[in-house]
């Protein structure tokens, strides 16, 4: 078994399982995530797939994904 942790080579973490919530209308480069199986998130950035992937938490995604929904990260978009 692969050891898990924050800012390991995405490309460890396999091929399968990525998905882009968050692609622009073009399928341009974007966040692509994936659920573990201890139920942690892994993140990449989709055009350097084997850049660092970022382990988040469920609670700390659940608290982020709440938050954007709520408009706490609206200042990044001005």
């Amino acid at each position: 078994m692969v050891h898990i942790y924050n800012g390991m080579p995405a490309s460890e973490l396999g091929s399968e399982g990525w998905h882009k919530p968050w692609s622009g209308p073009n399928g341009g480069n974007c966040v692509e995530m994936m659920r573990l199986p201890d139920g942690r998130v892994a993140m990449r950035q989709s055009s350097d797939p084997h850049g660092p992937a970022l382990i988040c938490a469920p609670r700390e995604i659940r608290l982020f994904l709440q938050g954007a929904k709520h408009g706490a990260a609206d200042y990044l978009l001005t």
